[in-house]
Parts: structure tokens; sequence; C-alpha cells
């Protein structure tokens, strides 16, 4: 399993108790809507599957989880600090109401003029607005995502058409 066929749903904030229990901050939301057996852990860029004995959820962000073999505190202090993954057939189909910018990410950017871009591999919350990341011709290009460059997001073919100012792309491909 690689990350890309996972979609992160939070992580391991510290143990608690000597029996290896967590406290985990989730930062998906309904994830105790999605039914699941295992998860993932990140371990050095390899994703780590880990049965889940218990999962109770305390408010909205947090939860004690007991994974099957991490039995003590030794075990389950390895694996604070870790993010936690399930992968990407479990994840959640969105309505259309419930679409946000934010969930461009994966889609192909196609701009007026140069065509198409790429495919966005993340957007980024700023305070601002928030701005999407595309490789275009082997360089990493950052554009806003905002009233004025969209043009229109097809969500059923996964595109997002923009127009971007004049002379954005030159910044990135002379450099």
């Amino acid at each position: 399993m690689k990350t890309e066929d996972c979609f992160r749903v939070g992580s391991i904030l510290k143990t608690k108790g000597l029996k290896g229990e967590m406290q985990i901050y989730v930062d998906f939301d309904s994830l105790d809507a999605i039914k699941f057996d295992a998860l993932f852990i990140d371990m050095a860029g390899k994703m780590i599957p880990y049965f889940v004995q218990s999962i109770k959820y305390l408010q909205k962000s947090n939860a004690y989880l007991f994974l099957e073999d991490v039995d003590t505190i030794e075990k389950a202090s390895l694996l604070v600090k870790r993010d936690l993954y399930l992968p990407n057939k479990l994840k959640p189909k969105k309505k259309k109401a419930e679409f946000t910018l934010n969930d461009v990410e994966g889609f192909m950017a196609i701009d007026e003029t140069h065509g198409e871009l790429g495919e966005i591999t993340q957007v980024q919350e700023y305070p601002q607005q928030l701005i999407a990341t595309v490789t275009f011709k082997g360089k990493e290009v950052l554009f806003p995502l905002n009233i004025e460059i969209i043009k229109g997001i097809d969500i059923e073919a996964c595109e997002i058409y923009i127009d971007l100012p004049e002379g954005l792309l030159d910044v990135y491909l002379e450099g």
C-alpha cells in the first residue's frame, strides 16, 4: 500500500495507560461513520497495516485507540506523532452540496491559455486564500483558488478550468 492509495484520517497524540492504548487526533469528518477493522500508519514512508482492537470516540476530534499487538506502553510510544490512514476505497463520496475548493486536490487543472497544467497535487489553506499546487513542465507551480481565476469546475470529470494571470507561469518556468 502506497501513501497515494490512502487518505489521512488523523494522527496519534500520545499514549494512555500502560496497556498500549493511545489517544488520537481525528481530523477527518465523520470517521465514526466509516466501517474499518484496520488502518495504516506511516512509518518512514511505508504504510504499515495495524488491526483495530477498539476505538472509542470522545469528542468530534479525539478518540482512544487500541491496536492488536500493541499491548504495552513501549510499543505504543513508538507510534506517537505518526499519521493514520485508511484506503481510498473507504473514503465516502461527497455529495455535490458538500463540495468545497479543498476537494479539488486530484483534479486536472486546465488553463484557458496554456491548456492542461497537470493534476492538483495539494491544496493549502492560507489565512487569506487557498493555494493549489501542480507540476507543470517539471516545475512546481502554485496558484490561488479564487473567483477571479476559477472559470468552472466539472466535479464528474474531476476538472477545474482556470485563467491564470498573465506571466504567472513564466515566473516558475524561468527559474
